[in-house]
């Protein structure tokens, strides 16, 4: 247990590979609840909802199984708008597949978004 980025999408990398069809990511957090939204908005979960235990909270996921890899980017690199198609060949397998999440001044959102906005920001997390 450390960081809840890094927990939350390792529990989620390793119920997608046993073909589960939910998981419980806890503790929840803010920032895992927006990556969680980008990646929903993106097609890679379902449904999501915040569970409120008394302590920090947990968070439902429902698992679509079109996740092969997702983890969170250690140490948080900052980038450029520029920058972003040296960062999808490291953390990506080929063009067009799969996401990086940024967190902008605008937000949390997939590298596509923030290239469209024209914003830079911290590299969170990559799924595809």
């Amino acid at each position: 247990m450390g960081d809840t980025l890094s927990d939350g999408l390792s529990t989620i990398n390793n119920n997608e590979l046993r073909n589960k069809k939910e998981c419980i990511l806890s503790p929840a957090s803010k920032l895992l609840g927006n990556v969680l939204r980008v990646m929903q908005l993106n097609g890679y979960i379902g449904e999501f909802e915040f569970i409120d235990d008394g302590r920090a909270g947990k968070f439902r996921v429902q698992l679509l199984g079109r996740i092969n890899k997702c983890g969170a980017i250690r140490p948080r690199f900052s980038t450029k708008v520029k920058d972003y198609e040296k960062w999808e060949k490291k953390f990506l397998p080929s063009r067009d597949i799969g996401i990086l999440i940024v967190s902008t001044p605008q937000g949390v959102l997939s590298h596509r978004e923030a290239k469209k906005r024209g914003v830079g920001g911290k590299l969170l997390a990559f799924v595809y």
